[in-house]
């Protein structure tokens, strides 16, 4: 097939474009980048989505969505120009073609725990994030179309520097201090997971839908971070704090920032996101997908 993949530039967009470029498809991959993926068998175009659509687009038979903006912090207006604006964007470059949207399990409750949550659940009235709240909005735009929507969580593997660095980034004095000591469970999603998930989903005309996509089990959130954190001789210890008490801090940080016009060094969705459990139903992609998902693995993190 001939198929388009937005934010090739990025760590996930990148990573799909490759294996589907690798499985022998033609893949065109777009970024906001001067410079972004490469492969033998694609070939690169730049595009930022939050200017509208392209005038001459490739003839693709499907596309999957990957660009967005996913910084917590963000400004709504901002957020909401490039996730639900790039979404519009996307749909109206590429009309009737199938199209596989990569969201995130943010769209979901972050005020609570996630508990094996299934894609029929209620979304709530706020969200703690411009992020959460735009990715939602963005998933409105697909309805009635041939489209599937995908919900990762965590998204990890070769080639995302973002998790260690922010992980490296919350180190003192050799110890990390994290909502709950990080003792909850988390179903996380390996690159190869969600990898897997869209080759699934991108057969025009196949099943449409909303799917959750995480690894085959939960883990405890604490020994992910702890493999991941060992695999890459990083010598920390975990210190928990107690969840209320990180969004009080996490609050106060907030109003600080709004007064200073600084950036927050911790946020209430990131304390939430982290301080609750957070695994999902994978019945639907399951059944409908074929979906079947590895278990959690950070093998070959030494070289990440």
């Amino acid at each position: 097939m001939r198929i388009a993949v937005t934010g090739a530039s990025g760590f996930i967009g990148g990573a799909i474009a490759t294996a589907l470029a690798d499985d022998g498809h033609r893949v065109v991959g777009y970024g906001r980048r001067p410079v972004g993926w490469s492969h033998p068998s694609g070939t690169y175009r730049v595009w930022d989505l939050a200017r509208g659509p392209l005038r001459e687009p490739d003839r693709v038979d499907a596309v999957v969505h990957c660009a967005g903006l996913s910084d917590p912090w963000a400004g709504f207006e901002r957020a909401l120009l490039a996730n639900r604006g790039g979404t519009r964007s996307v749909v109206r470059t590429f009309p009737g073609r199938r199209i596989v949207h990569v969201s995130t399990s943010a769209v979901y409750d972050a005020a609570s725990a996630s508990v094996q949550v299934a894609e029929d659940a209620r979304m709530p009235e706020r969200h703690l994030s411009a992020y959460a709240a735009t990715k939602a909005l963005a998933e409105a735009e697909l309805g009635g179309r041939d489209a599937v929507i995908l919900r990762p969580h965590l998204v990890y593997g070769p080639g995302d520097p973002a998790l260690l660095r922010r992980l490296l980034a919350g180190i003192r004095g050799g110890r990390l201090l994290l909502p709950a000591a990080a003792e909850v469970p988390h179903a996380l999603t390996h690159i190869d997971n969600l990898v897997d998930a869209v080759r699934r989903a991108a057969i025009p005309f196949g099943p449409r839908g909303t799917f959750n996509v995480t690894d085959a089990s939960p883990v405890l959130l604490s020994d992910a971070i702890g493999e991941l954190l060992e695999r890459r001789r990083v010598e920390a210890r975990i210190v928990g704090i107690p969840t209320p008490a990180a969004l009080r801090i996490a609050h106060a940080l907030e109003r600080t920032a709004r007064l200073t016009g600084t950036r927050p060094v911790l946020t209430r969705d990131t304390v939430s996101r982290l301080g609750y459990e957070r695994t999902f139903d994978l019945a639907a992609a399951r059944e409908h997908l074929d979906y079947r998902p590895r278990e959690t693995s950070f093998e070959g993190a030494e070289h990440w």
